[in-house]
């Protein structure tokens, strides 16, 4: 008897573990790829200092970070967009409008903004998150347990929450639900 339990048991662990998902081969995340078909892009109005909303990216860092709130979307490509501000302690500025692939973890640049206010078109593809500011945007405001927000009012929520509420749910695996 205990035999036949402990087989059972051995069992529904081993049929457990192979459903779980694990990390993604290069096969899969290509395959991705091939198969995203991204929605076609409208730069939005530059940024209006009221409607700015900062997030913290750590002490680490020396800028502080924003986000547009009127700039923030959710497309029907699962692709989450919006104006980044930095702003250095003197008063240097980087301005960008971006998006990111909660599913894939990739980010994308799509303009620069300039001085006179406009926006600077960028070609640039789809690329890792490697930046700090990026990687606490995705993990902690617009991409809980890795599925994509569902409006720009649950990303601005987040934001003036100091971070989503599902990322303290979050564990190896997540859930891709976009």
């Amino acid at each position: 008897m205990r035999r036949a339990a402990a087989l059972a048991c051995a069992l529904g662990a081993a049929a457990a573990q192979a459903q779980a998902p694990g990390p993604k081969s290069d096969w899969e995340r290509a395959q991705e790829a091939r198969e995203f078909r991204e929605a076609p892009v409208t730069l939005p109005p530059f940024y209006r200092e009221e409607d700015l909303i900062e997030f913290s990216v750590g002490p680490a860092v020396a800028f502080r970070f924003y986000v547009d709130r009127a700039s923030l979307s959710v497309g029907e490509d699962g692709v989450v967009r919006y104006t980044l501000v930095a702003r250095s302690a003197q008063g240097a500025e980087n301005v960008s409008y971006e998006g990111i692939r909660c599913r894939t973890g990739m980010h994308r640049v799509y303009a620069l903004g300039q001085r006179d206010r406009t926006w600077r078109p960028v070609e640039r593809d789809w690329q890792s998150t490697e930046r700090v500011w990026t990687r606490v945007l995705r993990r902690d405001y617009f991409c809980p347990m890795q599925r994509t927000i569902f409006s720009a009012a649950e990303g601005l929520e987040a934001l003036r929450r100091g971070g989503h509420p599902e990322r303290e749910n979050w564990g190896a695996g997540g859930a891709g639900a976009r």
